[in-house]
């Protein structure tokens, strides 16, 4: 008999030992366990811990394809879920799991909820976390699309490129920051200006460890400083001292595909496509009829 059966039988019999319990597990592998029980309880290798003040509505669940939803509420615990944690980022899109449990006997389970954390606010020092579930990928967008430049991420498995090749990522440590989204490197040379732009920055340790940031600029100073500078500051403080991570950027245009990376071979665009000037072209004696601009 399975232990789903047993958890029926148990449901049926009209005195029920139940409480719920949710696991988090965040991009960084972190797992936490949560339950409304008054007690821990104990399995799939995680503890359920009880005194993190969180707790969860009742999950909509549906049929067809709309997406399943729910909401996690709670109080912002220190030894638990911080508030530095949410503002860093490190819940995004984490990994959410919820079962009905018989807590007088854990091995009797049902899982009524598999998701990740949507949207997340904050109040009264409290926390409130959207919950949304596996169909929600249904509605996403696929394909490919027809235009000029890649559609590939760099590194990717459709790209295929090994960001470890030489000289393509560097590891240094942090000398000056300014706001967590400039930073200055002075032993940062034998790259060319803007090889990280469009690249990342990931941070290796300090408080801000496992979180990474987009490269805006990378730009080389009078001084022989390099400047590099992100779209948006990383969520945690960043100091120096700490070890950052910068991989080279991709603007996903033919040429840098093939000069910069020599990937031409996994290229995901359609650089010859016609432009929107090939619909109004004409015959002429000279010049190409490539589907350019006609006022160049």
């Amino acid at each position: 008999m399975s232990n789903v059966n047993e958890l029926n039988i148990h449901l049926a019999s009209g005195c029920t030992t139940v409480a719920r319990a949710w696991a988090v597990e965040r991009t960084d592998g972190l797992v936490l366990g949560f339950t409304d029980h008054d007690r821990a309880l104990h399995f799939d290798g995680i503890e359920f811990k009880p005194e993190s003040g969180m707790t969860a509505k009742a999950v909509v669940q549906s049929t067809g394809l709309s997406v399943d939803n729910s909401e996690s509420y709670g109080a912002l615990s220190s030894d638990a879920i911080t508030e530095e944690d949410i503002l860093a980022g490190r819940y995004d899109r984490a990994q959410v799991r919820v079962w009905i449990v018989n807590w007088a006997a854990p091995d009797q389970r049902q899982m009524i909820f598999r998701g990740h954390i949507g949207e997340i606010s904050r109040s009264s020092g409290g926390f409130t976390a959207e919950l949304r579930g596996l169909s929600e990928a249904l509605g996403q967008e696929y394909g490919r699309i027809y235009h000029p430049r890649c559609s590939a991420v760099l590194g990717d498995r459709s790209c295929r490129f090994d960001l470890e090749r030489e000289g393509y990522v560097v590891e240094l440590t942090v000398e000056t920051v300014e706001g967590d989204a400039r930073f200055r490197f002075s032993q940062l040379s034998g790259y060319q200006a803007r090889w990280f732009e469009k690249g990342c920055l990931r941070v290796l340790s300090g408080k801000a460890e496992g979180l990474f940031g987009v490269i805006k600029n990378d730009r080389i100073l009078a001084s022989g400083e390099r400047s590099v500078e992100l779209w948006q500051r990383i969520g945690a403080a960043i100091r120096p001292g700490d070890m950052v991570r910068l991989e080279a950027g991709c603007d996903r245009r033919a040429e840098t595909c093939r000069l910069k990376f020599n990937n031409f071979l996994n290229f995901r665009g359609f650089p010859h496509i016609p432009g929107e000037d090939w619909l109004m072209s004409y015959p002429v004696r000279g010049g190409a009829n490539d589907g350019g601009s006609l006022f160049r």
